[in-house]
């Protein structure tokens, strides 16, 4: 059985998915990379401006490789369970690191 080729068919519910749920793990992962990084609480310090100018790289990433998910479901569901990774991990680091 041949696998089926990509196709641009179901592109906006992957995109859809990459906008919404590709947002939330660009979140969590530049809030991880803050919490773990950080040195002091200053909200104008060098990784915390590093942390927040990476948010739109990774979502930009997310939004171009959506597409190639063979399906808007696929899409999704590992969007989803990126996110349901990543926050707990944040959740983890913050409550870790203080």
């Amino acid at each position: 059985m041949s696998r089926p080729l990509l196709t641009s068919r179901d592109w906006f519910g992957k995109a859809s998915a990459a906008t919404i749920l590709g947002f939330t793990l660009s979140l969590a992962l530049t809030c991880t990379f803050a919490a773990l990084f950080s040195t002091d609480a200053d909200a104008f310090g060098a990784q915390r401006q590093f942390a927040m100018w990476l948010v739109s790289p990774i979502w930009c990433a997310i939004l171009g490789l959506c597409f190639l998910f063979r399906s808007s479901a696929r899409a999704w569901g590992w969007l989803a369970l990126a996110n349901l990774v990543a926050w707990p991990l944040y959740v983890a680091a913050r409550l870790l690191l203080g």
